[in-house]
């Protein structure tokens, strides 16, 4: 659980959500990677640190793919190989945890691309990955959890995305993701150190907490949320009952 006291602060893991574009759907036949975009979050806060590069594959994209992501090869022609980005992939990737949606895609085509370069494989260098595809099944059962059909879900605009671009996805990912997991975060303990949150919050003097009000505009992000709950629940909502 994350507490808050006058004067000390329980920091929040880093977290980065990734998104790549391909070739192709087939990372053993030999698709590759052509760009990968990723945006850093602190504290559920989204920073200026984010990470993009086109890279070229070495291979035409197929014709389904080049559809999907619009990019041409002759674009890719002087762009680095995945070789000369690696190093500062990883690094900038090093110990965080990565939200990647319908991650095992992703995550196949990193670590053949990482395997090539000799440095092992995605999750050899970050805390763990979370797949936000499986959260959105699991919290909309029997619904489409398409990137665009979370959007539309929880009135993340997604207007201008015409065609899939790995760092504009992330964006929106990270929008999406924020609204699924609106308040969960602030509620359980952090996984990787439960005893090591148990230990602070059995030491807080609940006379130093700080009441930190919502804003205006969080309350307006906040009903609108409830909105698509209401709607998710035929208009009911225990929430608002209460």
């Amino acid at each position: 659980m994350r507490w808050r006291t006058k004067g000390s602060r329980v920091s929040s893991p880093r977290q980065i959500l990734l998104d790549t574009e391909t070739t192709g759907l087939n990372a053993k036949s030999g698709d590759r990677v052509i760009e990968v975009g990723c945006i850093e979050m602190r504290s559920r806060r989204i920073t200026d640190n984010h990470f993009h590069r086109y890279i070229n594959p070495e291979r035409k994209s197929e014709e389904g793919a080049a559809r999907v992501h619009g990019i041409a090869d002759d674009f890719l022609l002087d762009k680095p190989k995945f070789a000369e980005i690696a190093k500062e992939l990883v690094d900038y990737l090093r110990g965080a945890e990565v939200i990647i949606h319908n991650a095992s895609f992703d995550v196949e085509f990193l670590d053949q691309e990482l395997a090539r370069v000799g440095l092992g494989k995605l999750s050899d260098h970050v805390a763990k990955v979370v797949d936000s595809l499986a959260m959105a099944r699991e919290l909309h059962p029997g619904k489409r959890n398409s990137l665009d059909a979370l959007c539309e879900r929880y009135g993340v605009n997604n207007s201008h995305r015409t065609l899939h671009g790995a760092l504009l996805d992330a964006r929106l990912l990270a929008e999406v993701y924020l609204a699924m997991t609106r308040g969960q975060e602030s509620l359980v303990m952090d996984e990787e150190t439960p005893a090591e949150q148990a230990a602070v919050a059995a030491s807080i003097d609940a006379s130093k907490l700080v009441v930190l009000r919502a804003t205006p505009e969080e309350l307006k992000v906040h009903e609108k949320y409830l909105d698509g709950l209401a709607k998710e629940a035929g208009g009911k909502v225990l929430w608002r009952k209460a």
